[in-house]
Protein backbone atom coordinates (compact mmCIF):
# COMPACT_ATOMS: atom_id res chain seq x y z
CA UNK A 1 0.00 0.00 0.00
CA UNK A 2 1.75 3.62 -0.81
CA UNK A 3 2.28 5.47 2.16
CA UNK A 4 1.24 9.69 2.04
CA UNK A 5 2.93 12.19 3.79
CA UNK A 6 0.76 14.28 5.36
CA UNK A 7 3.14 17.53 5.09
CA UNK A 8 2.57 17.97 1.42
CA UNK A 9 0.36 14.65 0.23
CA UNK A 10 3.21 12.97 -1.62
CA UNK A 11 4.04 9.71 -1.93
CA UNK A 12 6.78 8.24 0.05
CA UNK A 13 9.83 8.10 -2.15
CA UNK A 14 8.38 10.49 -4.66
CA UNK A 15 8.76 14.16 -4.93
CA UNK A 16 7.03 17.19 -6.58
CA UNK A 17 8.68 20.23 -8.91
CA UNK A 18 7.11 23.70 -8.20
CA UNK A 19 7.41 27.73 -8.45
CA UNK A 20 7.74 28.83 -4.77
CA UNK A 21 8.70 32.18 -3.06
CA UNK A 22 9.05 33.38 0.41
CA UNK A 23 7.19 36.97 1.56
CA UNK A 24 9.12 39.90 0.07
CA UNK A 25 11.69 37.37 -2.02
CA UNK A 26 12.01 36.44 -5.47
CA UNK A 27 10.02 33.18 -7.02
CA UNK A 28 12.74 30.21 -7.31
CA UNK A 29 12.24 26.67 -8.84
CA UNK A 30 11.73 24.07 -6.32
CA UNK A 31 11.97 20.39 -5.44
CA UNK A 32 9.37 19.39 -2.96
CA UNK A 33 10.32 16.15 -0.88
CA UNK A 34 7.46 14.32 0.89
CA UNK A 35 8.20 15.46 4.45
CA UNK A 36 7.92 19.08 3.35
CA UNK A 37 11.31 19.99 2.97
CA UNK A 38 11.42 22.43 -1.06
CA UNK A 39 15.37 22.69 -2.20
CA UNK A 40 15.77 25.73 -3.84
CA UNK A 41 16.77 24.98 -7.67
CA UNK A 42 17.74 28.58 -8.64
CA UNK A 43 21.37 27.84 -9.15
CA UNK A 44 21.00 24.52 -11.65
CA UNK A 45 17.22 26.23 -13.32
CA UNK A 46 16.00 29.76 -14.20
CA UNK A 47 12.46 28.65 -13.74
CA UNK A 48 10.28 25.29 -14.16
CA UNK A 49 10.28 25.69 -18.19
CA UNK A 50 14.22 25.25 -18.33
CA UNK A 51 13.60 21.92 -16.38
CA UNK A 52 10.92 20.61 -18.96
CA UNK A 53 12.85 21.59 -21.73
CA UNK A 54 15.62 19.19 -21.32
CA UNK A 55 13.22 16.83 -18.93
CA UNK A 56 14.90 13.46 -18.90
CA UNK A 57 17.73 14.94 -18.58
CA UNK A 58 16.66 16.73 -15.44
CA UNK A 59 14.71 13.94 -14.13
CA UNK A 60 18.16 12.29 -13.71
CA UNK A 61 19.55 15.22 -11.86
CA UNK A 62 17.10 15.79 -9.51
CA UNK A 63 16.03 12.17 -8.62
CA UNK A 64 20.05 12.55 -7.45
CA UNK A 65 19.02 15.67 -5.62
CA UNK A 66 16.11 14.33 -4.19
CA UNK A 67 18.28 12.06 -3.10
CA UNK A 68 21.04 13.83 -1.53
CA UNK A 69 18.93 16.27 -0.09
CA UNK A 70 21.87 19.50 -0.66
CA UNK A 71 21.80 22.93 -1.15
CA UNK A 72 19.38 25.94 0.13
CA UNK A 73 15.87 24.60 1.70
CA UNK A 74 13.00 25.90 2.85
CA UNK A 75 10.06 24.59 4.50
CA UNK A 76 6.92 24.20 2.27
CA UNK A 77 3.97 25.73 4.40
CA UNK A 78 5.93 28.47 5.13
CA UNK A 79 6.27 29.13 0.90
CA UNK A 80 3.91 30.70 -1.37
CA UNK A 81 2.62 28.18 -3.82
CA UNK A 82 2.91 29.96 -7.20
CA UNK A 83 1.62 28.66 -10.83
CA UNK A 84 4.00 25.30 -11.56
CA UNK A 85 4.89 26.38 -14.95
CA UNK A 86 3.82 29.71 -15.46
CA UNK A 87 3.26 30.22 -19.09
CA UNK A 88 2.25 27.07 -20.75
CA UNK A 89 0.67 26.28 -23.98
CA UNK A 90 -2.49 25.07 -22.11
CA UNK A 91 -4.98 22.53 -23.61
CA UNK A 92 -8.75 21.89 -21.90
CA UNK A 93 -10.24 18.24 -22.76
CA UNK A 94 -14.11 18.43 -22.87
CA UNK A 95 -16.83 16.02 -22.31
CA UNK A 96 -14.01 13.61 -21.25
CA UNK A 97 -15.48 11.47 -18.32
CA UNK A 98 -18.69 8.63 -18.93
CA UNK A 99 -20.79 9.50 -15.65
CA UNK A 100 -20.74 13.22 -16.52
CA UNK A 101 -21.29 13.27 -19.90
CA UNK A 102 -24.25 10.71 -19.78
CA UNK A 103 -25.51 13.08 -16.80
CA UNK A 104 -25.33 16.00 -18.63
CA UNK A 105 -27.33 14.35 -22.05
CA UNK A 106 -29.72 13.33 -19.46
CA UNK A 107 -30.75 16.43 -17.93
CA UNK A 108 -29.44 19.22 -19.80
CA UNK A 109 -31.75 21.03 -22.53
CA UNK A 110 -29.48 20.82 -25.05
CA UNK A 111 -30.17 16.70 -25.60
CA UNK A 112 -34.36 16.79 -24.85
CA UNK A 113 -35.43 16.80 -27.87
CA UNK A 114 -33.68 12.72 -27.87
CA UNK A 115 -35.70 11.49 -24.89
CA UNK A 116 -37.98 8.98 -26.31
CA UNK A 117 -42.01 9.29 -25.06
CA UNK A 118 -42.39 9.02 -21.53
CA UNK A 119 -38.67 7.70 -21.19
CA UNK A 120 -37.62 7.66 -17.67
CA UNK A 121 -34.25 9.60 -16.08
CA UNK A 122 -32.77 6.91 -15.47
CA UNK A 123 -33.79 5.15 -19.16
CA UNK A 124 -32.98 7.64 -20.65
CA UNK A 125 -29.10 7.85 -19.04
CA UNK A 126 -28.74 4.61 -19.64
CA UNK A 127 -29.34 5.25 -23.08
CA UNK A 128 -26.70 7.91 -23.10
CA UNK A 129 -24.03 5.96 -21.46
CA UNK A 130 -24.31 3.63 -24.15
CA UNK A 131 -23.86 6.66 -26.69
CA UNK A 132 -20.83 7.99 -24.43
CA UNK A 133 -19.18 4.36 -24.68
CA UNK A 134 -19.69 4.76 -28.55
CA UNK A 135 -17.87 7.34 -28.56
CA UNK A 136 -14.74 6.04 -27.22
CA UNK A 137 -14.64 3.15 -29.43
CA UNK A 138 -15.39 5.03 -32.67
CA UNK A 139 -15.14 8.93 -31.85
CA UNK A 140 -12.16 11.39 -31.08
CA UNK A 141 -11.08 13.62 -27.87
CA UNK A 142 -12.14 17.12 -27.93
CA UNK A 143 -10.01 19.73 -26.43
CA UNK A 144 -10.17 23.87 -26.56
CA UNK A 145 -6.77 26.06 -25.84
CA UNK A 146 -6.52 28.40 -22.70
CA UNK A 147 -4.60 31.26 -21.54
CA UNK A 148 -1.76 31.21 -18.83
CA UNK A 149 -3.20 34.76 -18.05
CA UNK A 150 -5.93 32.58 -15.75
CA UNK A 151 -3.06 30.68 -13.84
CA UNK A 152 -2.99 31.34 -10.15
CA UNK A 153 -1.08 28.94 -7.08
CA UNK A 154 -2.60 26.47 -5.55
CA UNK A 155 -3.79 28.83 -2.04
CA UNK A 156 -4.81 31.82 -3.99
CA UNK A 157 -8.18 33.65 -3.42
CA UNK A 158 -10.68 33.12 -6.26
CA UNK A 159 -11.91 36.47 -7.44
CA UNK A 160 -15.59 36.29 -8.60
CA UNK A 161 -15.26 38.74 -11.96
CA UNK A 162 -18.37 41.15 -11.93
CA UNK A 163 -19.79 38.64 -15.10
CA UNK A 164 -21.09 35.68 -14.56
CA UNK A 165 -23.83 34.27 -12.22
CA UNK A 166 -23.02 30.56 -12.35
CA UNK A 167 -18.99 30.28 -11.06
CA UNK A 168 -18.56 26.46 -11.39
CA UNK A 169 -15.72 24.30 -10.58
CA UNK A 170 -14.20 21.32 -12.28
CA UNK A 171 -11.17 19.63 -10.31
CA UNK A 172 -9.09 17.51 -13.21
CA UNK A 173 -5.96 15.82 -13.46
CA UNK A 174 -3.30 17.70 -15.64
CA UNK A 175 -0.48 16.10 -17.50
CA UNK A 176 2.53 18.23 -18.67
CA UNK A 177 4.43 17.84 -21.75
CA UNK A 178 8.42 16.70 -21.14
CA UNK A 179 8.89 16.12 -25.12
CA UNK A 180 7.49 17.26 -28.32
CA UNK A 181 5.59 15.01 -31.17
CA UNK A 182 3.79 14.90 -34.38
CA UNK A 183 1.63 12.16 -35.47
CA UNK A 184 1.85 10.20 -32.53
CA UNK A 185 0.48 6.88 -31.40
CA UNK A 186 -1.56 6.74 -28.47
CA UNK A 187 0.82 3.46 -27.90
CA UNK A 188 3.58 5.75 -27.92
CA UNK A 189 2.11 9.06 -26.10
CA UNK A 190 3.12 8.11 -22.39
CA UNK A 191 6.30 9.14 -23.79
CA UNK A 192 5.51 12.48 -24.18
CA UNK A 193 4.26 12.70 -20.62
CA UNK A 194 6.33 14.20 -17.96
CA UNK A 195 4.52 14.06 -15.09
CA UNK A 196 1.18 15.00 -13.90
CA UNK A 197 -0.30 17.46 -11.37
CA UNK A 198 -3.74 18.84 -9.92
CA UNK A 199 -5.41 21.79 -12.01
CA UNK A 200 -9.00 23.22 -11.41
CA UNK A 201 -11.27 24.52 -14.32
CA UNK A 202 -13.19 27.23 -12.82
CA UNK A 203 -15.47 28.93 -15.82
CA UNK A 204 -18.87 30.80 -15.25
CA UNK A 205 -20.91 28.03 -16.86
CA UNK A 206 -23.66 30.64 -17.87
CA UNK A 207 -21.39 32.13 -20.12
CA UNK A 208 -20.38 29.43 -22.44
CA UNK A 209 -23.33 29.74 -25.06
CA UNK A 210 -24.06 32.12 -27.00
CA UNK A 211 -26.55 32.70 -30.20
CA UNK A 212 -25.68 36.30 -31.74
CA UNK A 213 -22.17 34.86 -33.56
CA UNK A 214 -22.85 31.92 -35.53
CA UNK A 215 -20.41 29.60 -33.51
CA UNK A 216 -22.12 29.59 -30.70
CA UNK A 217 -19.73 28.92 -27.76
CA UNK A 218 -17.32 31.61 -25.71
CA UNK A 219 -14.85 29.60 -24.01
CA UNK A 220 -13.54 32.64 -22.58
CA UNK A 221 -15.14 32.66 -19.77
CA UNK A 222 -12.95 30.04 -18.67
CA UNK A 223 -10.38 31.96 -18.15
CA UNK A 224 -10.78 34.86 -16.14
CA UNK A 225 -8.25 35.76 -13.89
CA UNK A 226 -7.39 32.78 -10.98
CA UNK A 227 -10.04 30.42 -12.83
CA UNK A 228 -6.87 27.66 -13.46
CA UNK A 229 -5.53 26.81 -10.06
CA UNK A 230 -2.50 24.95 -10.71
CA UNK A 231 -0.69 22.52 -8.44
CA UNK A 232 0.74 22.91 -5.69
CA UNK A 233 3.44 20.68 -7.80
CA UNK A 234 4.17 18.33 -10.48
CA UNK A 235 4.62 14.97 -9.42
CA UNK A 236 6.61 12.79 -12.53
CA UNK A 237 4.74 9.87 -14.09
CA UNK A 238 6.99 7.38 -12.76
CA UNK A 239 6.10 8.30 -9.11
CA UNK A 240 2.30 7.81 -9.83
CA UNK A 241 -0.26 5.42 -10.43
CA UNK A 242 -2.38 6.48 -12.96
CA UNK A 243 -5.33 3.79 -11.93
CA UNK A 244 -5.15 4.86 -8.21
CA UNK A 245 -5.83 8.90 -8.70
CA UNK A 246 -9.09 10.24 -7.09
CA UNK A 247 -10.39 13.72 -8.02
CA UNK A 248 -11.87 15.05 -4.72
CA UNK A 249 -13.44 18.54 -4.00
CA UNK A 250 -15.16 19.95 -0.92
CA UNK A 251 -17.39 23.71 -1.10
CA UNK A 252 -17.59 25.17 2.13
CA UNK A 253 -16.93 21.63 4.13
CA UNK A 254 -19.69 20.04 1.44
CA UNK A 255 -18.30 17.51 -1.00
CA UNK A 256 -18.97 17.86 -4.60
CA UNK A 257 -16.59 16.04 -6.27
CA UNK A 258 -15.29 12.62 -5.98
CA UNK A 259 -14.25 9.90 -8.28
CA UNK A 260 -11.62 7.84 -10.03
CA UNK A 261 -9.82 8.92 -13.10
CA UNK A 262 -10.22 5.36 -14.62
CA UNK A 263 -14.02 7.14 -15.46
CA UNK A 264 -12.35 9.35 -18.35
CA UNK A 265 -13.47 8.32 -22.01
CA UNK A 266 -10.44 9.18 -23.55
CA UNK A 267 -7.29 8.73 -21.24
CA UNK A 268 -4.05 11.38 -21.55
CA UNK A 269 -2.31 9.13 -24.05
CA UNK A 270 -5.47 9.41 -26.44
CA UNK A 271 -5.91 13.28 -26.06
CA UNK A 272 -1.82 14.17 -26.20
CA UNK A 273 -1.91 11.46 -29.93
CA UNK A 274 -5.16 13.42 -31.10
CA UNK A 275 -3.18 17.03 -30.16
CA UNK A 276 0.03 16.15 -31.90
CA UNK A 277 -2.25 15.80 -34.96
CA UNK A 278 -3.31 19.37 -34.97
CA UNK A 279 -0.72 21.33 -32.82
CA UNK A 280 2.89 21.31 -32.01
CA UNK A 281 3.22 20.18 -28.79
CA UNK A 282 6.06 21.51 -26.55
CA UNK A 283 7.88 21.13 -23.61
CA UNK A 284 5.91 22.18 -20.31
CA UNK A 285 2.91 21.95 -22.37
CA UNK A 286 -0.07 21.58 -20.00
CA UNK A 287 -3.19 19.58 -20.65
CA UNK A 288 -6.77 19.61 -18.41
CA UNK A 289 -8.22 15.98 -19.01
CA UNK A 290 -11.59 17.00 -18.14
CA UNK A 291 -13.95 17.31 -15.42
CA UNK A 292 -15.69 14.31 -13.33
CA UNK A 293 -19.07 14.57 -12.12
CA UNK A 294 -19.73 16.90 -9.53
CA UNK A 295 -20.12 20.19 -10.42
CA UNK A 296 -22.66 23.22 -9.40
CA UNK A 297 -25.62 22.38 -11.33
CA UNK A 298 -25.61 18.44 -9.95
CA UNK A 299 -25.70 19.89 -6.28
CA UNK A 300 -29.45 22.18 -6.87
CA UNK A 301 -27.33 24.92 -8.52
CA UNK A 302 -25.27 25.52 -5.96
CA UNK A 303 -22.30 27.50 -7.22
CA UNK A 304 -19.33 29.27 -5.54
CA UNK A 305 -20.15 32.35 -3.56
CA UNK A 306 -18.09 35.28 -2.35
CA UNK A 307 -16.66 33.59 1.46
CA UNK A 308 -17.13 30.16 0.30
CA UNK A 309 -13.64 28.17 0.24
CA UNK A 310 -12.90 25.32 -1.92
CA UNK A 311 -10.61 22.41 -0.55
CA UNK A 312 -9.41 19.98 -3.00
CA UNK A 313 -6.38 16.98 -3.37
CA UNK A 314 -5.56 14.66 -5.92
CA UNK A 315 -4.06 11.19 -5.22
CA UNK A 316 -0.24 11.40 -5.40
CA UNK A 317 -0.93 15.09 -6.41
CA UNK A 318 -1.09 17.04 -3.35
CA UNK A 319 -3.52 19.35 -2.09
CA UNK A 320 -5.53 23.09 -3.02
CA UNK A 321 -7.53 25.53 -0.40
CA UNK A 322 -8.76 28.74 -2.05
CA UNK A 323 -11.04 31.65 -0.44
CA UNK A 324 -13.90 32.73 -2.98
CA UNK A 325 -13.89 36.48 -3.13
CA UNK A 326 -15.52 39.45 -4.91
CA UNK A 327 -13.44 40.95 -7.52
CA UNK A 328 -12.24 44.27 -6.74
CA UNK A 329 -12.72 46.35 -9.50
CA UNK A 330 -11.95 50.26 -8.25
CA UNK A 331 -15.52 51.10 -8.81
CA UNK A 332 -14.97 50.15 -12.62
CA UNK A 333 -17.99 48.15 -14.39
CA UNK A 334 -18.40 46.84 -17.92
CA UNK A 335 -19.11 48.02 -21.06
CA UNK A 336 -20.72 44.88 -23.07
CA UNK A 337 -22.16 42.84 -19.51
CA UNK A 338 -23.28 39.19 -19.77
CA UNK A 339 -24.35 37.31 -22.92
CA UNK A 340 -27.68 38.01 -24.62
CA UNK A 341 -28.23 34.34 -24.27
CA UNK A 342 -27.58 31.67 -20.88
CA UNK A 343 -26.27 28.61 -21.54
CA UNK A 344 -28.67 25.75 -20.22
Amino acid sequence: MTEFNSATGLATGSFGIGTYGVAGGKAFPGLVLPDGTVLDLSSRWYDTHAIFDDWERAFEDLVDLAARREGPSHEFAALHAYPCVSHPNMLFAGSNYRQHVAEMMTHNKFNQQNRKSGESDEEFFQRNLAEVDRRAREGMPFFWTGLHSSLCGANDDIPLPLIGEHPDWEMELGVIVGKTGRYVKPEEANDLIAGYVAINDIGTVDEFRRTDVRFQYDWISKHQPNFKVLGPFIVPKQFVKFEDIRIELKLSGQVMQDWPVTDMIFKPEQILSYASERIRLAPGDLLSTGSPPGNGAFHGNRWMRPGDVMEAELTFLGRQRNNIVAEETGGRTWTYGPLPVKDA
